[in-house]
């Protein structure tokens, strides 16, 4: 298997292990909002409610974003090798190494550090419609692209 399957792998497994750990959370406010008692002190009871209420719409907004973020990878043809940097692509550098796809940091594979990061980050940005022998200029330093997979 070559890296760019491990990479998206990887990708998919770390969306589905938050995804999980989010829909737990969720899950214990749940059966907290449940297990509330009515307390002697009713204002301590609805504070306690409330803050619930809101760590659970915090919860599901991040769920909303996880969802997000599997939609995008599932649209990813990793087989693709358009020439140019585009989604899907992994880039090296003269400085680094990037797959284009979601924005999940840094990734351990073949003993290689490869940074998975989106297309509308600054750096994907950038290298975004480049080739390989492209220069580049970013936060004041230069690098080359050395290969487009």
């Amino acid at each position: 298997m070559n890296i760019k399957p491990k990479l998206y792998h990887q990708c998919l497994e770390l969306v589905e292990k938050r995804r999980n750990s989010i829909q737990n959370h969720i899950a214990d406010i749940h059966n907290s909002l449940l297990s509330e008692t009515k307390s002697s002190a009713g204002d301590k009871h609805e504070t306690g409610r409330a803050m619930l209420q809101l760590e659970r719409e915090k919860a599901g907004q991040q769920l909303a974003e996880i969802e997000k973020l599997r939609t995008l990878l599932s649209k990813i043809n990793i087989q693709e090798r358009p020439g140019k940097v585009g989604v899907g692509s992994l880039v090296f550098t003269s400085e680094a190494h990037y797959f284009i796809a979601v924005s999940l940091g840094a990734l351990q594979t073949d003993a290689q550090t490869v940074y998975a990061i989106s297309p509308v980050t600054p750096i994907g940005q950038l290298l975004m419609g480049r080739q390989e022998g492209d220069e580049l200029s970013f936060n004041g330093n230069s690098f080359v692209i050395e290969q487009v997979i």
